[in-house]
């Protein structure tokens, strides 16, 4: 897991109010928890925003496997998931996808939008190429490092 993929989950998690997420990934374990109640006999206040706690534990070898939806070899083409969550290839429903089979994209070009609490991350092609393959729909549910699109 990137430290990217950890800040992700950390901004995600203080923009909602959930008060717990576990995620496994590569052999790991990444649970961030808030505390909520009381803080001795003092209740905390609604302006008081707790910070996400990190643990990271190693799970035992018998959890190592990925899940079956992420593909275990990944092209250094492919464009991966930076995050878990529900994948959109079009800016709106009704809208074309941001890119399709065959086109040409340059550095920085959104090719899909990654859905987490609410919160829509765009996804960018990370070199010049063409548009070789599409590997999830619209609405998918798609777990971080997972492929969604292959550049060659």
């Amino acid at each position: 897991m990137t430290l990217d993929e950890i800040k992700a989950l950390i901004d995600a998690m203080s923009a909602s109010d959930l008060a717990e997420v576990e995620v496994s990934k590569d052999g790991w374990t990444l649970r961030l928890t808030r505390e909520t109640g009381t803080l001795g006999s003092a209740p905390l206040t609604s302006g008081a925003a707790s910070t996400p706690t990190v643990t990271h534990t190693r799970p035992d070898s018998s959890r190592r496997e990925p899940p079956a939806s992420v593909k275990s070899a990944a092209s250094t083409n492919d464009v991966t998931a930076p995050l878990s969550g529900i994948v959109y290839l079009g800016p709106s429903p009704d809208a074309p996808p941001f890119v399709t089979v065959g086109q040409a994209v340059t550095t920085g070009t959104t090719v899909c939008t990654v859905e987490a609490m609410k919160m829509f991350n765009p996804v960018t092609a990370e070199r010049d190429g063409v548009i070789e393959a599409v590997f999830v729909t619209t609405g998918d549910e798609v777990v971080a490092g997972q492929p969604l699109l292959r550049i060659v």
